[in-house]
């Protein structure tokens, strides 16, 4: 008697590599999260209230989630600054004069004698953690004052890229008696060898290059555990949906 062959239903191949693709998003979904491009402002760029009346920066930040490694976006023109600042009098005075270059930048100053503006874009990456603060000081802080400022924090997410590491930019602000409460900057990093005689500093730092060598060995076996658990699983995955179609 001639044996019949099984003939595979389509019902059962869509299932099957739909449930495939299912675990695979539910096993790397959240795990790279990208970072974000945040375009301050939206629509209304970045302007005082006097000439933008409905701007509300702080409640535009507020309803954000920013984290290391993302960027703002200021669109404005060159009758406007954008101050970036961990100082909270400097902030609450809408003045950067007597600021600190180790916690204020100026990222795009304004030329309020120029009557010709023209547009310009601003990128300002976020590479701090903690309370930062933005405003534009022009025309001795009235900009500032009508509404042209906001803060935001800045959590660590996935940390800051390669692209962005640079240990000038990387070294925190100074703590100030002005911060309180959740206006804060970042706490200051004491170096290992803050306080340490001379003598035993190269002792120390031998260590430090086995511990770091310890760290980078224990990385490797982690990422070579991490490959093979996933090409096991993925075989795993491949026999059911073999299993399920006969």
């Amino acid at each position: 008697m001639e044996q019949r062959r099984k003939r595979v239903s389509p019902v059962s191949v869509f299932f099957t590599f739909f449930c495939f693709l299912l675990l695979r998003l539910l096993c790397f979904s959240g795990s790279a999260e990208a970072y974000k491009n945040y375009t301050v402002g939206d629509s209304l760029g970045w302007y005082d209230s006097q000439e933008k009346p409905a701007v509300d920066y702080q409640k535009w930040a507020d309803a954000k989630n920013f984290s290391l490694g993302d960027f703002l976006i200021f669109n404005t023109d060159t009758n406007h600054s954008v101050v970036q600042t961990y100082n909270f009098t400097t902030y609450k005075e809408c003045d950067y004069d007597d600021a600190l270059d180790s916690d204020t930048k100026l990222w795009s100053a304004a030329d309020p004698s120029n009557t010709a503006t023209s547009g310009v874009t601003v990128p300002v990456p976020l590479l701090k953690e903690g309370t930062t603060y933005f405003f534009s000081s022009d025309y001795d802080g009235d900009q500032c004052r009508n509404g042209q400022h906001f803060k935001i924090n800045v959590s660590h997410g996935k940390g800051l890229p390669e692209s962005l590491k640079s240990p000038s930019e990387q070294s925190p602000a100074p703590n100030s008696a002005d911060y309180n409460n959740d206006e804060s900057a970042p706490d200051l990093v004491v170096p290992s060898t803050f306080n340490k005689p001379r003598g035993n500093q190269n002792s120390n730092d031998d260590d430090d290059d086995d511990d770091g060598d310890n760290v980078k060995k224990q990385s490797g076996a982690v990422s070579l555990l991490a490959k093979y658990l996933n090409w096991k699983f993925n075989g795993i995955l491949f026999l059911l949906g073999i299993i399920s179609i006969f």
